[in-house]
């Protein structure tokens, strides 16, 4: 034990870098500086949490321009539904219930502010018993099992 030197320092291993840190700035400066030879790539929309990215036909679409406007639901058809509606006695609530829908989209479709999507038209035609589509808007809907003239 006397031999032993206070000055000296043995080291047995080194940890190895992380990955992270070997794709650092300062790491690729240093294999630069080094000589080595250094691949860099970027990946498209790399570094952004987008799921749905934005066209730009889309985003003009959201600005209502006058050229390109959402349709958006007849006032006629918004008036028929809270006609039915309120000819079965039922609130808007009582009748998003019954197509399984919010009551939110239910008012949106009564004042003529939804873009229309065929499938919840057809759902609240059923409920109300009553046609919003097509040149007889407005006329009761035909018993299930009768034929069609």
């Amino acid at each position: 034990m006397a031999d032993s030197d206070w000055d000296t320092v043995t080291v047995l291993r080194k940890k190895p870098q992380k990955a992270s840190q070997l794709k650092s700035e300062q790491a690729v400066n240093k294999a630069r500086r080094i000589g080595a030879q250094v691949e860099t790539s970027t990946k498209y929309g790399a570094a952004s949490n987008k799921q749905h990215a934005t066209t730009f036909n889309t985003a003009k679409l959201d600005r209502e321009t006058e050229e390109l406007k959402h349709n958006k639901v007849a006032p006629d058809v918004g008036r028929l539904i809270q006609q039915g509606r309120q000819n079965k006695g039922w609130t808007q609530k009582d009748l998003a219930t019954r197509v399984n829908e919010k009551p939110q989209v239910i008012q949106e479709y009564e004042q003529g502010k939804a873009v229309p999507n065929q499938n919840i038209i057809s759902k609240i035609e059923k409920a109300i018993g009553m046609r919003l589509r097509g040149k007889d808007k407005g006329q009761p809907l035909p018993a299930p099992g009768s034929k069609k003239k």
